[in-house]
C-alpha cells in the first residue's frame, strides 16, 4: 500500500469522568456524574457522565436531580474545569511528540494529519501513546477528511479505531438519520423532516434548490455536502483558540423579579468582562441565555458596534438582549457570553 495523507480525529473517552476516576482510583468501574457542585439536590445539569452511568441512562445535559433518579448509587462530583484543561493540555503535549500535525479542537478531541501507508496502525500507536503517557483511554476515527475521520470516532468507541472514507461511506451512513451527521443538529433535523428528508442518503438526493429556499443560499447546499461526505481535509497545526467565553448559574428558587434578574444579568456580564480581558482579545457579540421553568432554553444576541474589552458597552448589551426576550415565565438559569471577532 503506498503512502497517502490521512486524517485521524482523536476522541478521548468518557473525558472529564475519567479525570476524575484518575484522581480517584477507588471509583473506578462504579457510575460517575460530574456536574454543578457535586450536589445532586441542587438545580444543575450533568456535564458528563461515565459509561457505567450512562447504562442508567445518565447523558449530558440532563438534569442532576433526573440523574439521581435513574442512577440512585451513582457517585456524584463538582466540575473542575483548571483540572480538565491541564489534563488536556498534558495530552495535546503527547500527541505532538508523534510524527502528525496536530490541530486541537477541544479539551478532549484534536485532528491529526499525516502522510502513511498504515493508517490503522498510526491510529494504534496514538493510542497506545495517550494510554502511557496520561493513563486515558482514546478512541480514533481514520478518515479522508476531517468530517469522515470525526464521524468514524463514533464507531471507534470506546477505546477503538475505525475508519471511514469514500469507499465505504454509501455503505456505512446512507441509512443513517440526518441527525448522524456532523454539523446537523435536532432542529436543523425537524426541518429536513418537514421536507421529508430523514436519512443521508435522502438528504444526498436533495434538490440543492429546494435545500437552499428553506436554509438559505449557503446553509442548504452545504447540508447536502454533509450528507455525501464531502469535508476539508487539510489538518493544521495552528493552536486552538477559544471562540467565546461565557459565564452562567443556575438558580436553587425560580426567579420571577424582573429587576433581579437584570441585577444576575449585570453580574454576569461584569464576570465575563474579566475573562475577556484575561484573554486579550475584544468581544464582538453578546449573547444571553435563559432557562425558563421548567426546562425550556433560548437565547438572545446583540452585535457590539465596535469589538471591545470595556465593561460598559459588554454590559448594556447583555441588558440589551435580556431585553429581547418576551417570556414572562420564571427563569432558573442565566448564561452571559462574549464571542470573539471570527468566533
Amino acid at each position: 500500500m503506498s503512502e497517502q495523507d490521512w486524517v485521524l480525529h482523536v476522541d478521548l473517552d468518557q473525558f472529564i469522568a475519567a479525570v476524575e476516576v484518575a484522581r480517584r482510583p477507588e471509583l473506578r468501574g462504579r457510575p460517575v456524574v460530574v456536574g454543578g457542585a457535586g450536589d445532586p439536590d441542587q438545580r444543575a445539569v450533568v456535564a458528563t457522565a461515565s459509561y457505567e452511568a450512562r447504562e442508567f441512562g445518565v447523558h449530558s445535559g440532563m438534569p442532576l436531580r433526573l440523574a439521581k433518579k435513574r442512577c440512585p448509587d451513582a457517585v456524584f462530583l463538582p466540575s473542575d474545569a483548571p483540572a480538565y484543561e491541564e489534563v488536556s493540555a498534558h495530552v495535546m503535549d503527547v500527541l505532538r511528540e508523534l510524527p502528525v500535525v496536530v490541530e486541537v479542537i477541544g479539551w478532549d478531541e484534536a485532528f491529526l494529519g499525516a502522510r502513511t501507508d498504515d493508517p490503522e496502525a498510526l491510529a494504534d500507536t496514538v493510542r497506545r501513546a495517550v494510554k502511557a503517557g496520561t493513563g486515558l483511554e482514546c478512541s480514533v476515527g481514520v478518515g479522508d477528511n476531517k468530517l469522515r475521520a470525526k464521524l468514524a470516532t463514533g464507531f471507534a468507541k470506546p477505546a477503538g479505531v475505525y475508519r471511514l472514507t469514500r469507499d465505504n461511506w454509501v455503505e456505512v451512513m446512507a441509512g443513517k438519520p440526518v441527525s448522524a451527521l456532523w454539523g446537523v443538529g435536532p432542529r436543523t433535523a425537524a426541518k429536513l423532516a418537514s421536507l421529508d428528508i430523514r436519512t443521508v442518503a435522502e438528504l444526498a438526493r436533495a434538490d440543492p434548490a429546494e435545500l437552499a429556499a428553506r436554509f438559505g443560499p449557503a446553509m442548504g447546499p452545504h447540508f447536502r455536502q454533509l450528507a455525501l461526505g464531502a469535508g476539508d481535509p487539510v489538518v493544521t497545526a495552528t493552536p486552538w483558540v477559544a471562540k467565546s467565553r461565557s459565564r452562567e448559574t443556575t438558580f436553587q428558587q425560580d426567579l420571577t423579579d424582573p429587576a433581579e434578574i437584570r441585577d444576575q444579568v449585570r453580574a454576569l456580564a461584569r464576570r465575563v468582562v474579566e475573562d475577556v480581558r484575561a484573554e486579550g482579545r475584544p468581544a464582538a457579540r453578546v449573547v444571553v441565555k435563559v432557562r425558563f421553568a421548567p426546562f425550556f432554553t433560548a437565547t438572545r444576541g446583540v452585535a457590539l458596534e465596535v469589538p471591545t474589552m470595556d465593561g460598559k458597552p459588554i454590559e448594556d448589551a447583555a441588558l440589551a438582549a435580556l431585553a429581547r426576550f418576551d417570556d414572562a415565565r420564571a427563569v432558573r438559569l442565566l448564561g452571559v457570553r462574549a464571542e470573539f471577532t471570527g468566533g
